[in-house]
């Protein structure tokens, strides 16, 4: 197969399942993973799809929304780092909101063992990372999203309205300056919404990617936020979100680095 035709078939592997790994390229095509990396690479420049940690997807479009398990293989070091810093977030005692998410998760994967806190989710999947340490958890209830695995609805809403809680991770498809932050589904952001009026403090964990996006419909604005937690501060491009954070009074801290 010549170059180009290999590539041509990428782009079509890659939108047809809305996203692959090199892996599953290369098993597909009979290529080495270092000439499906390097043909990505390539692709990526093109603008023609997106790369991912350890893989590709196609290009975004205001208001698509990826699967979980695409998401979870995007900029992957980022979301671990910093869900590994929001683990220092969690005080002994505290009552401590998981939204449903990829960096989320990794927040919940990185939560202290020798913390005795409660942890409250909207995600089975961070309940059951969660619970791995006998550690109580509660989950809201409510219908699962398959695409994103988060549990939404009115059993989920009225659960949120009875409760308060010390500390929300909350996750966010897009943020903007204005707009502040939105996803994809109504459902999703009711209860997202929700997660901010009952926290008495809001960390977001978002990687810098985030930045400049918009999604479908609003949840929080950037003054809704005590603390955005990400894995590189906004740089001199990002200059209006470095103000528009400050006026909102939010602390930005980078993990791995200075606040």
């Amino acid at each position: 197969m010549l170059p180009d035709s290999r590539r041509r078939e990428i782009i079509e592997q890659v939108r047809e399942h809305d996203g692959c790994s090199v892996t599953d390229l290369a098993d597909r095509l009979g290529f080495s993973k270092a000439t499906i990396r390097r043909d990505l690479r390539d692709l990526d420049a093109e603008g023609l799809i997106e790369r991912s940690h350890g893989g590709a997807v196609p290009t975004k479009t205001i208001g698509r929304e990826r699967s979980y398990d695409q998401r979870e293989i995007r900029n992957l070091d980022a979301k671990t780092a910093i869900g590994e810093r929001a683990a220092g977030e969690i005080d002994a005692g505290a009552i401590v909101f998981f939204d449903a998410g990829t960096t989320t998760m990794e927040a919940a994967r990185a939560a202290p063992e020798d913390e005795d806190f409660l942890a409250v989710t909207n995600s089975p999947l961070c309940a059951l990372e969660l619970g791995e340490d006998d550690r109580e958890v509660k989950l809201t209830g409510g219908t699962l999203r398959p695409r994103t695995q988060a549990l939404v609805g009115p059993s989920a809403e009225e659960f949120m309205e009875r409760i308060h809680v010390d500390l929300a991770f909350l996750g966010t498809n897009a943020i903007d300056a204005e707009q502040g932050l939105t996803t994809p589904n109504e459902d999703e952001a009711r209860v997202k919404r929700l997660m901010v009026e009952h926290a008495e403090r809001v960390v977001l964990l978002a990687d810098r990617s985030k930045l400049g996006e918009r999604s479908f419909v609003g949840f929080a604005d950037l003054a809704d936020l005590d603390c955005f937690l990400t894995d590189a501060a906004p740089d001199e491009e990002d200059g209006k979100y470095r103000e528009a954070f400050a006026e909102s009074g939010v602390e930005v801290a980078v993990a791995g680095g200075e606040t």
